[in-house]
């Protein structure tokens, strides 16, 4: 493997965001809309750009919420592409865009999901 220079390197950004809807909802099923909203509203050229990823280990099922990786300059096309997510199932859901990120740990600092809480 290549070592980078950080210069170089690509900026992330991760959109934090949380699915409203009657019933939990399971990872895959989730993924499955997501990424088809994805790929309809940006199309596979800038998919590729935004270098999206969403991921797996942050997938909260009882609180619903999720992180979605992306490149800083699609940051906005994900979030509207997101928003278009009416149905998944036959379940109506809402995708709400909760923050903007620049590190999974602030982002969940922000959001007060981090499970370690120190006592002082």
């Amino acid at each position: 493997m290549v070592k980078v220079l950080p210069s170089l390197r690509e900026k992330k950004r991760y959109i934090i965001f949380k699915v409203h809807s009657n019933e939990k909802l399971d990872y895959a099923s989730m993924h499955n809309a997501a990424w088809n909203s994805l790929l309809n509203w940006l199309g596979e050229r800038d998919l590729s750009k935004a270098n999206v990823r969403i991921i797996k280990n942050l997938w909260d099922p009882n609180k619903q919420i999720g992180f979605i990786q992306c490149s800083p300059k699609f940051v906005d096309s994900v979030k509207v592409s997101l928003n278009l997510v009416h149905q998944i199932g036959d379940q109506r859901v809402i995708f709400q865009t909760l923050r903007v990120s620049g590190t999974i740990k602030s982002g969940k600092t922000k959001l007060g999901l981090n499970k370690t809480k120190t006592n002082k």
